[in-house]
């Protein structure tokens, strides 16, 4: 019993000691510096130069960017003023349906762009990045040019439906 009291009391001890020491070594103990001034017939001694700051740096060599997502690969990133005005200027990415016509037994689309413009698109009409396959009565089919050098497919089909799932929800 009085073993079992003393061995409780050494490990008491030292767990409590052992963080002062490790404290006490760390640290050091500074006096403040006290200015020198120069005699007044002296110039001014040249300042040392500053110690240089350590900066974090990122050396990429060859690694991807982990921040950019892999799902976007592809898609042009060009903006509105970079591309020609109207259609031939619209990414598919960026349209969104929201009309079918019948004129003359064919059918167009009524598209809406991101500055809020609608335009209407007929079968074989060229975008910046694809063309115009297909208007259905609920959707409308595109063929997107894929640019991306990894991807061994060079066109991908893009539908569009008229009604996005989400309406109904």
């Amino acid at each position: 019993m009085l073993l079992k009291l003393t061995c409780r009391v050494v490990l008491l001890s030292v767990a409590i000691a052992v963080p002062g020491f490790a404290q006490a070594a760390g640290t050091t103990t500074r006096t403040p510096a006290t200015p020198v001034t120069a005699p007044k017939g002296t110039a001014p001694a040249a300042k040392a130069p500053a110690a240089p700051e350590d900066r974090a740096g990122y050396d990429p060599a060859g690694r991807r960017d982990p921040f950019v997502s892999l799902m976007s690969r592809g898609e042009s990133r060009l903006p509105m003023a970079g591309r020609p005005s109207g259609v031939r200027g619209l990414l598919i990415g960026e349209l969104s349906v929201r009309g079918v016509l019948r004129t003359n037994g064919a059918l167009l689309a009524i598209v809406q762009a991101p500055d809020n413009k609608t335009y209407t698109l007929h079968p074989g009409d060229t975008l910046y990045d694809g063309t115009v396959k297909v208007v259905g009565a609920d959707a409308v089919v595109f063929l997107q040019r894929v640019e991306d050098p990894l991807s061994p497919v060079k066109q991908r089909e893009i539908r569009k439906s008229l009604r996005n799932t989400e309406e109904f929800r």
